[in-house]
């Protein structure tokens, strides 16, 4: 697996990962994933009668010359998964300010989802939505359309490392820059424009994409302190909020019911949905985010 900088420990540890496809691809591209296009590929999957109007190369001419029926041998074609990866970098996405801990772990998640893909022979492309550095402005997308060439990780490691969250700019309108993406992963806090990012990706997985969301959170979200401080909005600094002893019970409650119905609304779009949080191992999430659910078979 190629190395890209200061990545290079989550890409060891991501040696021999796939992401196998939840449904069978759409393409025509040879590849590792089972395409819903049949024809004459070496993997046997069935016999079928011939009927007028088959192609006669697809005879299995000894089962003809032993039985005297005319059977076709249907196989199973394979295909590359084209794979887009869209990250969030609002402002929102630099906390805590300190550590900037989201915009990290997005970071290594991005990468080694990407590492993973083209290990797998997949064209990975990256879209990064760009916030102007006053809220409710936008700048311009940074784009990798999907590739396999030799120095995609790189590209999209150097493409990440460059970018500083800031603003407050909507995602929803980046998935149609990905096009009719066969996998889409969006790495993001939620922050935002998250039902208009719901709704879009549910179009796309209506129209047979492999949407996941990965939902970046941070531990000072997850267990904030107990010390009482004035909680402030990094997309909307004006709006500010005390958060203490009489007030954290109902944040920790109101933050958990956020998570739960927003996992909940995905996976019922039919999209994945994972919880990573800031500090967690990034080849740990990333072996999460690609392993397929239970009573799911692979089809790549």
């Amino acid at each position: 697996m190629a190395r890209a900088g200061g990545y290079g420990a989550l890409l060891d540890a991501l040696r021999g990962v796939t992401w196998p496809v939840r449904r069978t691809a759409r393409g025509g591209t040879a590849g590792t994933h089972r395409s819903r296009l049949r024809g004459l590929s070496p993997e046997f999957t069935e016999y079928r009668p011939y009927r007028q109007g088959d192609d006669p190369r697809r005879l299995d001419w000894k089962l003809l010359a032993r039985t005297d029926r005319a059977f076709l041998r249907v196989t199973s074609d394979r295909t590359t998964l084209g794979t887009w990866i869209v990250v969030d970098a609002s402002a929102s996405m630099a906390f805590p300010e300190r550590t900037r801990a989201k915009w990290a772990q997005a970071c290594r998640v991005a990468v080694g989802l990407t590492a993973v893909a083209l290990g797998g022979g997949d064209p990975v492309g990256i879209v990064v939505p760009a916030g102007g550095p006053e809220p409710g402005t936008t700048g311009t997308a940074r784009i990798l359309p999907p590739r396999t060439r030799r120095g995609t990780l790189g590209e999209v490691a150097r493409l990440l490392d460059g970018v500083t969250p800031e603003g407050s700019t909507a995602l929803a309108p980046a998935l149609a820059l990905t096009g009719r993406a066969a996998r889409l992963a969006i790495v993001t806090d939620l922050l935002g424009d998250a039902d208009a990012l719901l709704r879009d990706a549910r179009k796309l997985v209506a129209a047979g994409a492999d949407v996941h969301l990965v939902h970046v959170v941070a531990r000072e979200e997850l267990e904030p302190v107990a010390a009482a401080f004035l909680a402030t909005d990094p997309e909307e600094p004006s709006l500010q909020r005390p958060l203490g002893d009489d007030s954290r019970e109902a944040y920790l409650g109101a933050f958990d019911a956020f998570r739960r119905g927003a996992a909940r609304a995905w996976r019922e779009a039919g999209a994945t949905y994972t919880e990573v949080a800031a500090d967690e191992p990034a080849a740990h999430a990333v072996r999460r985010i690609t392993v397929l659910p239970l009573g799911v078979a692979a089809s790549g």
